[in-house]
């Protein structure tokens, strides 16, 4: 019998569950899909989908389990949940960073959150940030805080510069 996550999101799209889980594979290492699972005739009359068209992707994306589902025009992602990538280098940040970004909503890139071309949102942000947000010193967290306000993608050297700029 196979272990199950007990949390696992499940990701709504209009009909690109399968493109987007094939996408999101492709930008993480120790990522696949895991399953694809087909509409058949049952409840064609409810969902009005083709026997045989894509209903649900169970992938994984760095060994966390997510699920998308094909279910229709009727929901849409928004900022309200995002997925977080916490990076350890510029070079990782950098690189998930571009591919995500490319194809999304530029207007929606700001303190390292981005809105990719399915319109899911995502944090790429470097491990070290909270720690510098937590500094013990106010003066510290909040040079961070600014430097971190006036960014897009995030970048780690000006991040560390700024919470120990001498004033």
């Amino acid at each position: 019998m196979p272990q199950f996550a007990k949390i696992v999101p499940c990701l709504w799209f209009d009909h690109q569950a399968e493109e987007a889980a094939a996408f999101y594979v492709s930008v993480f290492d120790s990522s696949r899909i895991t399953r694809v699972i087909r509409h058949t005739e049952a409840g064609q009359e409810i969902h009005g989908q083709k026997p045989g068209s894509v209903l649900m992707v169970a992938f994984e994306l760095a060994g966390q389990p997510f699920t998308a589902l094909n279910g229709g025009p009727r929901f849409h992602f928004s900022h309200a949940v995002s997925l977080q990538v916490i990076c350890d280098t510029q070079q990782e940040l950098d690189h998930h960073w571009n591919l995500l970004a490319e194809g999304g909503d530029p207007a929606a890139q700001q303190c390292g959150w981005l809105k990719d071309k399915f319109g899911l949102s995502w944090q790429i942000v470097p491990r070290i940030l909270p720690d510098l947000l937590a500094d013990p010193s106010p003066t510290k967290a909040a040079r961070t805080m600014n430097a971190l306000l006036a960014m897009k993608k995030l970048d780690v050297a000006a991040l560390l510069g700024a919470a120990e700029q001498e004033r």
